[in-house]
């Protein structure tokens, strides 16, 4: 597929909206809406070594209109112009939590929903947390919630935890890198 032409309809703070034209694989043209947003990353913070058997992990309950109320998630926010993904996950650990991060490895990118949007997400574990002051913006409402390996499996069993980007890193942390699985 190749990109023909674009024309910009609308400009955000957080996301434009462009709309393309394109020649897709088969030759044909079409027109396809595409919101563009300059990525984020998202971070699981660990409380405890990853290989602790029943490590915690700071959960945030987080108000989203989007939702109509509150969401559990993972700390997590977009990256700000010429910010590295790494950069964004240290601002928005410690801008969320208050926490900053002692080791901040990478898990993995995603793309949130590529069938109208280029975000992707970045997707990180924190551990050896070192406590400060949150830092967070005037929109942002939530409550952290350190909260047990065990219980986070269970919140997402019950269907509790249903954010994309936080399922796709906890589940990528236990399916992956085996965090939480006793006698690994």
């Amino acid at each position: 597929m190749s990109l023909i032409s674009s024309e910009r309809k609308y400009h955000g703070r957080v996301i434009s909206l462009d709309v393309d034209t394109v020649e897709f694989p088969d030759g044909s043209q079409g027109q396809l809406e595409m919101v563009r947003h300059p990525g984020a990353s998202a971070i699981v913070p660990l409380l405890d070594p990853p290989d602790s058997a029943d490590p915690r992990v700071l959960l945030l309950r987080q108000f989203r209109h989007a939702a109509d109320g509150y969401v559990w998630e993972v700390p997590a926010g977009r990256l700000d112009p010429g910010e590295s993904p790494e950069e964004c996950a240290h601002r928005e650990l410690k801008e969320e939590t208050g926490m900053e991060a002692g080791r901040l490895r990478h898990l993995i990118s995603i793309w949130t929903t590529p069938g109208f949007t280029d975000e992707r997400i970045h997707l990180f574990v924190a551990d050896g947390l070192i406590e400060g002051q949150h830092r967070r913006e005037a929109d942002e409402f939530m409550d952290v919630h350190p909260t047990r390996w065990s219980d986070v499996m269970t919140l997402i069993s019950k269907g509790e935890i249903n954010d994309g980007k936080t399922l796709a890193a906890l589940l990528y942390l236990r399916c992956v890198t085996q965090v939480g699985r006793p006698g690994r």
